[in-house]
């Protein structure tokens, strides 16, 4: 069955927009492009797009399979987004990623866009709301990720280090609320 609800979709685009801060990783992004020069930018959100859809609807298949049930899995991805948010809010370092050669699929599409958090987000959100307005919510960061990837450089002349700063920490709160309730949500699951 599909239903389309506009305040289900507005909601789960907000929630996926905070897990995936694409505006927080801007300063990532720009690191990335110094680094590497050019990054892909359609190529990039495509396949984050793809991974993001695909787990959502085999997602929680795959864990089965491999013995994890999805409570024991979003409670996981909680500590997982509560470093992020920590990582976010304190502009501390916590996770460290190899040195890169390039910056389309891999660090940019997966695990930056579509990373561990994001894949919890999906199936904690999948529990709550229809599949259909998900995959809305998918489309529409992957167009915003798409636009920030493609205009990366003007929005760090425009927004500056403090804005980018100011917008970091607050999506790191946000986040960090999100965790706590992801893993307020699923600890239960996992005594029952």
């Amino acid at each position: 069955m599909m239903y389309l609800d506009f305040r289900e979709i507005v909601t789960v685009t907000m929630v996926l927009f905070a897990v995936i801060d694409i505006v927080g990783t801007i300063p990532i992004i720009v690191d990335m492009r110094n680094k590497v020069g050019h990054i892909e930018s359609e190529k990039a959100s495509i396949v984050a797009g793809v991974i993001m859809i695909v787990f959502l609807f085999i997602g929680e298949e795959f864990l089965k399979l491999i013995g994890i049930d999805v409570h024991s899995f979003a409670v996981a991805g909680s500590f997982v987004l509560f470093f992020l948010a920590l990582e976010m809010i304190l502009g501390i370092r916590i996770y460290k990623d190899e040195a890169m050669t390039s910056a389309s699929i891999v660090p940019l599409a997966f695990p930056l866009i579509a990373g561990a958090g994001t894949m919890t987000t999906l199936l904690s959100l999948r529990s709550q709301f229809y599949s259909i307005n998900i995959v809305i919510a998918i489309i529409l960061n992957i167009l915003l990720v798409y636009a920030v990837l493609k205009s990366s450089a003007k929005i760090e002349k425009l927004l500056g280090k403090t804005g980018l700063g100011v917008i970091r920490k607050t999506f790191g709160v946000v986040l960090l609320a999100i965790a706590v309730k992801l893993f307020a949500a699923n600890v239960k699951g996992l005594f029952a």
